[in-house]
């Protein structure tokens, strides 16, 4: 039966009929929050490791295995594209437009998080690319943590990386961002 025809809106791509509106607004509160909160730590962390790591080599915490080592990355991961900062400016910017749009379809609570994950990454490093030295929109992202036969990174970096493996394990058991299954 058509959904007008129940009393209630069909509904578009960004607000499905079958997730109430209290919900949606609850679980888009959660992914702001959670974004909100990689974004502070991510900073927060960054300017620690500026201030406290300059000038100084590698810090082991825990032998070889995890340590410290001030980093500026003017590309990608594993250092793709060094010198390239504008282009993953742009990337980055619309990768959060097109997670921000996405929040309006939530209805699973494991989606609201993993978006407020990747949200927070992907924002904590545009913030390096656009207000780090050497200028606007060419700023090169502050990366801190080490370890072994692996890229330096930071909070930012590891948040990708947690919503990435999230958003295959969702996938992989059928989970829809509006909560309902996906189809196989």
């Amino acid at each position: 039966m058509d959904e007008t025809l129940r009393g209630r809106p069909a509904g578009d791509a960004d607000h499905p009929p079958d997730v109430p509106a209290a919900l949606r607004h609850r679980l888009t509160a959660l992914s702001a929050a959670t974004a909100v909160l990689v974004l502070i730590t991510d900073q927060l962390t960054k300017a620690w490791a500026v201030h406290a790591l300059t000038g100084r080599g590698y810090v082991p915490l825990v032998g070889d295995l995890f340590g410290l080592r001030l980093t500026r990355n003017s590309g990608a991961a594993f250092s793709i594209a060094t010198g390239t900062t504008w282009i993953f400016t742009i990337i980055a910017t619309v990768v959060a437009v097109a997670i921000v749009r996405m929040t309006r379809r939530l209805g699973s609570l494991p989606w609201a998080v993993v978006l407020g994950l990747l949200l927070g990454g992907a924002v904590g490093n545009l913030t390096d690319r656009l207000f780090r030295e050497p200028g606007f929109a060419r700023g090169h992202v502050v990366d801190f943590m080490e370890l072994p036969h692996w890229p330096v990174f930071n909070v930012a970096d590891s948040c990708i990386v947690v919503a990435a493996v999230l958003i295959a394990l969702l996938g992989l058991r059928g989970v829809g961002v509006d909560g309902r299954p996906m189809a196989r």
